[in-house]
């Protein structure tokens, strides 16, 4: 798919930051519930998407990931190069798939056919995300073998030189035995620097308390900042020494595909705005005061709503969402 929005503008060099996301690509089929009318087809994957929001937002954009030489794969190609962002792909297997049935209130619910594997991109990729300020991993990529070992593997080897941000994004029709995902979520979190997570994803990993229970035991495991997305009741960012709420966006929503990643593409960037990024800002991301944490905030929280506002997967490019201290009601 060819994206027609504005090309994104670039920020200085001395405020840019190379960004490598690892994870799935795959193409959504969006269907609407109790409709005749034709799905929709473009590429997508919660990884891709982060990827794709931090190239909009004006930052160099690594992405590595898995798709094929096939029809779907062409798509997903195009859409990453008018994007900016630089393709590191590995595995054998045809691309992967989503269908999206959207309920009346654009909420969606996905059936898959999924393959996770980066065989053949080990250098490569090695090569990325020691090169990289910040490294950012989920979703299915962090959850389905014999991929996620080696996303894993990825973070570790990313090492002190890069920050590191970590979204479940869980899907329980992919990996339904709760109790090993939640293993494999919390392995990731120990490894991050900065997490984030819908109400859903905790909700399911850990029923038998609250979202935000689970968010501050995160927040113990070893990272800095954490983030809940809780759709319109609007997203919690925490610290050790704060606590910020917000209320959603007041948007007319299209549907609520990918709002989560183009929040979570917004923390990196406002992150990087803030110069907590890689080894030198890691100290500074542990001291984030309330304003900068409320400025940060709005500005992903924004983000997400911009991307509630029109069909699919769509994150704001600079030239929508402006700075992070810019960061204003969407009209």
């Amino acid at each position: 798919m060819t994206d027609t929005g504005p090309t994104p503008a670039r920020l200085p060099a001395e405020r840019g930051a190379i960004v490598t996301v690892i994870g799935e690509s795959l193409v959504d089929v969006i269907r609407e519930a109790g409709r005749t009318t034709p799905a929709r087809v473009h590429a997508g994957g919660s990884p891709l998407n982060v990827a794709v929001g931090v190239a909009r937002l004006g930052f160099a954009s690594n992405l590595v990931t898995h798709y094929a030489d096939d029809q779907y794969g062409l798509m997903i190609e195009e859409h990453l190069q008018s994007n900016g962002v630089t393709v590191i792909r590995g595995g054998s297997a045809p691309t992967s798939t989503a269908t999206a049935t959207l309920g009346a209130r654009g909420a969606a619910a996905y059936a898959f056919d999924i393959s996770w594997d980066l065989a053949g991109a080990t250098l490569p990729a090695l090569a990325a995300v020691e090169t990289s300020s910040h490294v950012h991993a989920g979703s299915i990529g962090a959850l389905l073998g014999p991929g996620d070992q080696a996303v894993l593997g990825l973070l570790e080897a990313a090492g002190e030189g890069a920050t590191i941000s970590y979204d479940p994004n869980c899907r329980p029709a992919i990996s339904p035995d709760v109790t090993a995902a939640r293993t494999r979520a919390e392995r990731f979190v120990a490894a991050s620097d900065i997490v984030k997570a819908s109400d859903e994803d905790l909700a399911w990993l850990y029923p038998d308390r609250s979202p935000e229970e689970s968010l501050a035991a995160w927040l113990e495991l070893g990272p800095s900042i954490a983030a809940l997305t809780r759709g319109a009741a609007g997203p919690v960012i925490i610290t050790r020494r704060a606590r910020i709420e917000m209320q959603a966006e007041p948007v007319t929503v299209a549907d609520t595909e990918g709002a989560g990643d183009s929040f979570m593409a917004a923390v990196i960037a406002g992150l990087a705005q803030l110069g907590t990024l890689g080894a030198a800002g890691r100290q500074r991301l542990q001291t984030l005061g309330t304003d900068e944490l409320h400025a940060l905030a709005a500005y992903a929280n924004r983000a997400g709503g911009i991307t509630c506002s029109r069909p699919g997967a769509d994150p704001p490019h600079t030239t929508e969402l402006g700075p992070l201290s810019a960061a204003a009601p969407v009209r």
